[in-house]
């Protein structure tokens, strides 16, 4: 009896550590930065070959910088039929494009790779007569979609990559989720989506928020907690450009006239229930202000926002919107 007793106990415990979950980590090179995975799953399961294999499939339909992409074909109307990926991209992208009222464009790509910020490089084809002819092919609302048909003007370029990062991430997250892995983290060049718990810390992610450094060394600003949720920061202090009176320009194009955005943001975060709305956001809001987006998230309660900005004395300011975690 005592040998079966210490048998029972034996296995008992054995079948407790067999559950007991392994914390994964995953990195690697995409979308022209890097991905770092954290997630908790049974028996260590590596699914990074999985992985790749999805980055490699959103940049085969999304990426401007390769020239054998759907998009790439699209913007040279060699072909107009896309991709599911494609498709989730353009129906998040109208929307928001409609919400923001046009700030959010994806047919900037021509103006932005004249101002040499984009895929094409050399570019900087900024003379006035050059940005007004490339303006008459930017609007969103010039494009149609039927089905997985795109229709747009022969000059018309479309990008996604303000909105396409938050994207990628998504599609890891959701096929985390349908391994049936619930506590993670999937983070590309600094924008996450997490669910659940750091299970090594019994508590939610931890996630730091960069100071806007011109030297391009890290520190935080602040550092939140996050629990099921998605965050993208847009930065303009590592690209810009300063004219000849010193005044600093994003790499953010305003939509309604086809040059950068003169801006006293230096960074904005958006949180976000995914993070393909958190990217598009954040990029908008840099163009919108902080006063345009406190007004603007009177009627969006579901998206949480932190500036940080210089006031009218170069002095380094902070705004927290919608509850954003301090």
């Amino acid at each position: 009896m005592k040998k079966i007793t210490i048998l029972i106990i034996l296995l008992m415990a054995f079948l407790s550590c067999e559950k007991e979950p392994k914390n994964v980590k995953l990195r690697g090179p995409v979308f022209g930065t890097a991905y770092n995975i954290q997630y908790y799953a049974p028996h260590e399961t590596n699914y990074i070959e999985e992985i790749d294999s999805l980055f490699d499939v959103i940049n085969g339909s999304l990426s401007t910088y390769q020239p054998n992409s759907d998009i790439s074909k699209l913007n040279r109307n060699e072909l107009d039929s896309v991709d599911d990926h494609f498709v989730n991209v353009f129906k998040a992208s109208k929307e928001i494009y409609e919400n923001t009222k046009g700030v959010f464009d994806p047919t900037i790509g021509n103006i932005v790779n004249a101002w040499n910020f984009g895929a094409e490089t050399n570019k900087f084809l900024t003379d006035s007569t050059t940005i007004d002819s490339l303006m008459q092919f930017v609007g969103f609302d010039k494009v149609k979609r039927k089905g997985h048909i795109i229709e747009k003007p022969s000059s018309t370029y479309l990008e996604f990559n303000a909105i396409a990062k938050g994207y990628g991430i998504d599609v890891i997250s959701n096929f985390l989720e349908s391994k049936n892995i619930h506590n993670y983290l999937v983070d590309i060049g600094g924008d996450m989506r997490v669910s659940g718990t750091n299970l090594e810390r019994h508590s939610g992610w931890t996630i730091g928020i960069d100071d806007p450094n011109f030297d391009g060394s890290q520190s935080y600003s602040k550092v939140i907690v996050l629990k099921d949720e998605a965050i993208a920061t847009s930065g303009t202090y590592r690209k810009f450009k300063i004219d000849d009176n010193g005044n600093r320009y994003a790499h953010i194009i305003d939509t309604k006239t086809g040059y950068p955005t003169k801006t006293h943001i230096l960074s904005v975060s958006v949180i976000a229930p995914d993070c393909m709305t958190a990217d598009a956001y954040a990029t908008a809001f840099q163009a919108m202000g902080v006063e345009n987006v406190t007004e603007f998230l009177k009627t969006h309660p579901e998206l949480k926002v932190f500036f940080i900005y210089e006031n009218n004395e170069q002095k380094m300011e902070t705004k927290s919107l919608n509850g954003f975690p301090e």
